[in-house]
C-alpha cells in the first residue's frame, strides 16, 4: 500500500522544483519531505527524482508516476466526501510587475492547494491599488513588489530590476531612449525614470503596455526599452550593460494575507513557496 501522503509530497516536489519549497507548502520541513520521498521510492523499487542542491525533477519512472499519482490523488479525495463541501471562494491580488509572465505558474499552485469547486477570483494590476483592495478587506491575499521599504508583510525574496530589450536593440545616438513601461502610478517605471535623470540620459514614451506581457511582448518587437524584474520578464536578459543605460536597484517581492481558514492557509502557502522558488538566484 503506498502511503497518501507521500504521494502528495512526490507531487508537490515535482510542481515546484525544490524539496524546501514544496515543504513549505505542505506545511512542513524539508527533511520530512526528503525521508517520505526515499520511502515512496523504495515502496515502489522506483527512483522517481533527480536531486542536486539547486532543484529537482523527475527521472523518466518518476514522469511515468506523475500523472497515475494526480489521478490517485484526486481518487481519494472524492472517496471521502460523503457530502457536499461549503464552497470556497478565494481571492487574491497579483501586482503586475511582482507576477508578470509567472502568473499561469502561481494560478496552478494555488489551484491544486484548494479543494475541487472552489473559486479563484484573480486581480492584477499595479501594487498601489491591489494593497489597498486587501486592506479594505475585498481580497484574502495580495503579492506587491515594494520599492520604498516597509516593514508590514512576509517577505518572499527580492528581485532585480532589469532593461528588457528585442535581441539586437540598439539605441539611436542623439536620441532619447525610448522607454516601454506601464501606465503612471508605476513603482518600476518610476525608479527607472530616476535612475535615467540621475545619469543624465534623456528619455521619452514608446510603448504603453496594460500588463507585463503586453509590456514584454513590446520590448521583444523593438518598440522600446522595458524595465522589468527577472521574475516578471520570465529571466529575459538584461540589456542594460549593452545599451550603456544605468542599474535599476532590486525591490522586495511581499505577501500580505489573511489565512483564516485552512484552505485560504493552504493556498497562501503555494503562493509563497511558488514566489521564493521563482526568486531564486539564477
Amino acid at each position: 500500500m503506498l502511503d497518501l501522503e507521500s504521494v502528495r509530497l512526490f507531487v508537490l516536489a515535482t510542481d515546484f522544483g525544490n524539496l524546501t519549497r514544496a515543504a513549505e507548502a505542505a506545511g512542513t520541513v524539508q527533511p520530512v519531505v526528503s525521508q517520505r520521498l526515499k520511502a515512496l521510492e523504495a515502496a515502489l523499487g522506483r527512483r522517481l527524482l533527480e536531486r542536486t542542491p539547486r532543484f529537482v525533477r523527475p527521472t523518466p519512472d518518476g514522469a511515468a508516476f506523475l500523472e497515475r499519482a494526480r489521478a490517485l490523488l484526486a481518487a481519494h479525495d472524492a472517496a471521502v466526501r460523503f457530502t457536499p463541501t461549503p464552497a470556497v471562494r478565494f481571492a487574491i491580488g497579483l501586482s503586475e510587475h511582482a507576477i508578470g509572465v509567472g502568473l499561469e505558474s502561481v494560478l496552478r499552485r494555488v489551484r491544486a492547494a484548494l479543494p475541487c469547486g472552489a473559486t479563484v477570483e484573480v486581480r492584477t494590476g499595479q501594487s498601489q491599488p491591489l494593497r489597498a483592495a486587501f486592506d479594505a478587506g475585498e481580497i484574502d491575499a495580495v503579492v506587491i513588489r515594494r520599492e520604498a521599504g516597509g516593514s508590514e508583510g512576509e517577505v518572499l525574496g527580492t528581485d532585480p530590476l532589469g532593461w528588457r530589450a528585442a535581441d539586437g536593440f540598439r539605441l539611436c545616438p542623439g536620441e532619447p531612449v525610448p522607454l516601454a513601461t506601464l501606465a503612471p502610478p508605476c513603482g518600476v517605471r518610476a525608479a527607472a525614470l530616476r535612475a535615467l535623470e540621475r545619469a543624465g540620459i534623456a528619455w521619452q514614451e514608446a510603448f504603453l503596455g496594460g500588463g507585463c506581457a503586453a509590456l514584454l511582448a513590446g520590448a521583444r518587437a523593438g518598440l522600446g526599452v522595458a524595465p522589468m524584474g527577472r521574475a516578471a520578464s520570465g529571466d529575459a536578459p538584461d540589456a542594460g550593460p549593452t545599451l550603456g543605460l544605468p542599474p535599476l536597484p532590486a525591490s522586495e517581492i511581499v505577501l500580505f494575507g489573511r489565512a483564516g481558514a485552512p484552505t485560504s492557509a493552504a493556498a497562501l502557502r503555494a503562493v509563497a513557496a511558488g514566489l521564493r522558488a521563482a526568486l531564486l538566484p539564477r
